[in-house]
């Protein structure tokens, strides 16, 4: 039966590391006065710099309002500003201000930190596999349609299933 397993269920186990990850993270990151939601926040504008307010809300797979009251609050400390777009009078363009590059080099510092404790043991072509496995599985888990998710999974077994004799 699934759930009786002695070996982890795979989603449960990427699911406890990120949640780990997160915690790490959040506990220092308090230390420089920031809440899990600013980082995340902060974290993704860094990445996606001049982009909607809708689209971040989608990335961030939250609903427009919420992300609005957390924008308010990063906006009142300085670290962000919003402009209006040039080509939509109802849409905002979301920028970081000079304020929030020492906040983000310290976030940096701390993803550093908390990585390295988190891969210890782990030689460097290991972590290098590891990431390629875990880009390989999120890729597989991108908006592909069913049935070239399926036939690309198969595929990639097929040789591996030959290999073990299971054909």
């Amino acid at each position: 039966m699934l759930w009786n397993r002695p070996d982890p269920v795979f989603g449960f186990l990427v699911h406890d590391i990120s949640r780990m990850l997160r915690k790490r993270f959040d506990r220092r990151a308090r230390d420089i006065g920031l809440t899990k939601s600013q980082w995340i926040v902060l974290a993704h504008l860094a990445r996606h710099e001049g982009i909607h307010q809708g689209g971040l809300a989608d990335i961030l797979e939250l609903e427009p309002a919420t992300l609005a009251r957390h924008l308010d609050r990063l906006e009142d400390t300085g670290w962000i500003e919003r402009r209006p777009d040039p080509s939509d009078r109802r849409a905002w363009r979301l920028h970081l201000t000079g304020k929030a590059t020492p906040v983000l080099e310290k976030m940096g510092d701390l993803v550093e930190i908390t990585t390295r404790e988190a891969l210890a043991g782990l030689s460097r072509e290991e972590r290098e596999r590891l990431q390629a496995q875990l880009l390989t599985i999120r890729a597989n888990l991108t908006d592909r349609p069913e049935a070239e998710t399926r036939a690309a999974v198969e595929e990639a077994a097929g040789p591996q299933r030959m290999a073990a004799g299971a054909d």
